[in-house]
């Protein structure tokens, strides 16, 4: 993997995480159209998604350092038996309704081989009507009412279905942060609190499967004794994660603005013109009977 592949990869893991258009889609994407696919291409996305939890860092980190505080004061609260869910404050609501967006996720874990596997085969058709599927939620996302439901307002149906939305977004093709922003929007939420609730709800799920990712490569690595894979050596996966956290920054920037605007009909433009193209792309792939490659 060439440092142009590895900063263009980076780039578009670092916009499209946070733009409602599927990092995991475009990553599929380029790496399909340049020969760079397979296991190796697996893990060196799982260290891009780690640097674009960096940017969520930087960009909520008073809300997060709030959130962390208000852990805290629950697990005492725990050990010393005062816990309770009466009378929650926003941080503890949100803490507690992010926990249960994430265990919603526990009947998706049935079809972790098959999601990885679409991401793996040789035909981008499933993309094609994912990215077609992110299109029709963000339209319809777009055209809903506008909620005015803060932090302290979200209720235990809001956050199983932002966490159900969470899960059909593990598809490659279908956006998370599309999904569950979108989500919140059907819930009622402000604007405001759509894009928060969906990048702080990312950092659990994103980090555990970037985690378990590279720790599943480095163990088929030492077991295969191939632990120098020159496509996701440590300097491309250094150079990666450090682009791909500081594009993050400036598109969680950016999505905070074309949320609050009324633009964000554009991505639905944008991945449905997207979809039909890899579509298109993947019927002639068929047609000729291999991949097509830049």
């Amino acid at each position: 993997m060439s440092l142009f592949d590895v900063i263009t990869q980076a780039v578009l893991q670092g916009l499209t995480e946070f733009l409602p258009v599927s990092s995991s889609g475009h990553l599929s994407l380029y790496q399909h159209f340049t020969g760079n696919s397979g296991e190796g291409a697996l893990m060196f996305s799982a260290i891009l998604h780690l640097g674009t939890l960096v940017a969520v860092f930087i960009a909520f980190r008073r809300d997060i350092l709030a959130l962390i505080k208000e852990l805290w004061i629950i697990i005492k609260d725990i050990f010393g038996r005062k816990f309770t869910l009466k009378d929650m404050n926003p941080e503890r609501r949100m803490i507690v309704m992010i926990i249960i967006s994430c265990f919603c996720l526990a009947p998706f874990a049935v079809f972790k081989d098959w999601f990885e596997s679409i991401a793996e085969d040789g035909s981008i058709i499933a993309e094609g009507l994912c990215f077609l599927y992110t299109s029709a939620i963000l339209f319809m996302s777009d055209r809903c009412t506008k909620g005015e439901k803060k932090a302290g307002d979200i209720t235990y149906k809001d956050s199983v279905t932002v966490g159900l939305f969470q899960g059909v977004a593990l598809l490659p093709g279908v956006s998370r942060s599309g999904s569950t922003i979108s989500a919140g929007l059907f819930s009622g939420f402000s604007r405001e609190t759509s894009v928060k609730y969906s990048f702080i709800l990312g950092i659990p799920v994103i980090l555990l499967s970037c985690l378990m990712e590279i720790f599943k490569y480095l163990k088929d690595s030492v077991e295969s004794n191939v632990v120098n894979d020159s496509s996701v050596g440590f300097l491309n996966c250094f150079v990666g994660f450090a682009v791909s956290a500081a594009v993050g920054v400036l598109a969680i920037k950016l999505v905070n603005w074309l949320v609050k605007t009324d633009r964000f009909k554009v991505f639905a433009l944008y991945t449905f013109v997207l979809g039909c193209v890899v579509l298109i792309a993947g019927f002639i792939e068929f047609c000729m009977g291999h991949a097509i490659t830049f």
